[in-house]
């Protein structure tokens, strides 16, 4: 199986660099969240600590109940449609095409690396495409990412619409990734299955609660949308041991339960980025998208490595765009999952090289 290099670790030297400046590494590069998991999260993980038995891969009544609420509520969701756990959104991403034993799969052309790493683990072509489903060759699967990782970029109304109905002329699959949806600035994200009308055939939705519930270290996300789809997921899962380990189920049902916390984090992020989005711009950046999620996504035009160069001679570390594939190669993405203080600093930083 020939598998990229982790791209990241091209980035260790950039990171030593960054780490001699006399105020020390701001790492703005991967996106793990830093923020604590709420205590009422916590508190739900260590009352169901005690679980001596095998969980199951389709999950408990409580927590499928919960998803499928949350889906209604937050997703307008409608007509038929199943729920799944999963282990993380990652995981799911890197596998989906082996378990659908898929032909070909389409993914955005500016893009999450794993969309790519999953058509070569199921040994298949992958195709980097626009958005505009009118210029896709055929195929039977597709990702879209809205908003995007790593531009923030929203599908509009008429977009996802666009895209349904492609999957609709050609008997393919759908696979909308939503990890990001609560998490707009300047925009309301929408799921996919708010446009079904019902029919949800085809058409999967994921959504994870590592960003939106600061649960990156429980692995908790989850698959909505066509039935007949998920029940053939559940079943290879099933058979390779996928399961969702019980306490995470619970402190995932305390998650999706509560609103609140949510709004208090996207507000966190929408903070960080409205203070250090000036700061890009006034050393010469310009943000594109940038209008969901928790990155900004900037370029001054020049190679991708070159503005990684300049920052870390700051001690910021940004991950270059190419990273995300070969559309990028002027861009950086700028994680805002550091800490208020972090964030302020790296602005300071900047403005002072004005």
């Amino acid at each position: 199986m020939n598998l990229p290099d982790f791209p990241w670790d091209a980035l260790a030297p950039f990171a030593n660099r960054a780490r001699l400046h006399p105020e020390g590494i701001i790492d703005l590069s991967v996106g793990t969240p830093v923020d604590a998991t709420p205590a009422f999260i916590q508190s739900a993980l260590q009352k169901a600590s005690n679980a001596p038995g095998y969980p199951t891969t389709a999950g408990t009544p409580e927590l499928k109940g919960a998803i499928s609420q949350w889906a209604i509520r937050m997703l307008g969701a409608t007509g038929e449609f199943d729920v799944l756990p999963l282990i993380g959104s990652k995981e799911l991403v890197a596998w989906l095409p082996t378990i659908l034993e898929v032909k070909t799969v389409l993914f955005p052309e500016i893009a999450y690396p794993t969309y790519s790493v999953g058509a070569i683990i199921a040994g298949v072509t992958g195709v980097p495409v626009a958005i505009d489903p009118s210029s896709w060759p055929q195929s039977d699967f597709a990702w879209i990412n809205s908003p995007s990782n790593p531009t923030g970029r929203v599908h509009s109304d008429s977009e996802i619409s666009a895209v349904l109905e492609w999957s609709r002329k050609h008997k393919a699959i759908v696979v909308s990734d939503e990890c990001y949806l609560e998490f707009g600035h300047g925009s309301t994200p929408k799921s996919i299955l708010s446009f079904t009308g019902g029919d949800n055939s085809n058409v999967l939705a994921v959504h994870s609660l590592s960003k939106r519930s600061s649960m990156a270290g429980y692995r908790g996300a989850f698959l909505i949308g066509d039935p007949e789809l998920i029940t053939q997921i559940r079943e290879v899962r099933k058979h390779a041991g996928m399961m969702v380990p019980l306490p995470v189920q619970h402190a995932m049902i305390a998650a999706l339960g509560d609103d609140e916390h949510v709004a208090a984090q996207r507000g966190r992020y929408n903070q960080r980025r409205d203070l250090l989005t000036p700061a890009l711009e006034a050393v010469g950046f310009v943000v594109e998208d940038s209008r969901a999620g928790l990155y900004i996504w900037c370029t001054r035009g020049e190679s991708d490595w070159d503005s990684v160069s300049w920052l870390a001679d700051l001690g910021i570390l940004a991950t270059p765009g190419h990273f995300y594939g070969e559309k990028g190669a002027k861009h950086l993405r700028v994680a805002l999952t550091a800490t208020d203080s972090q964030i302020s600093a790296a602005a300071s930083r900047l403005l002072a090289k004005r």
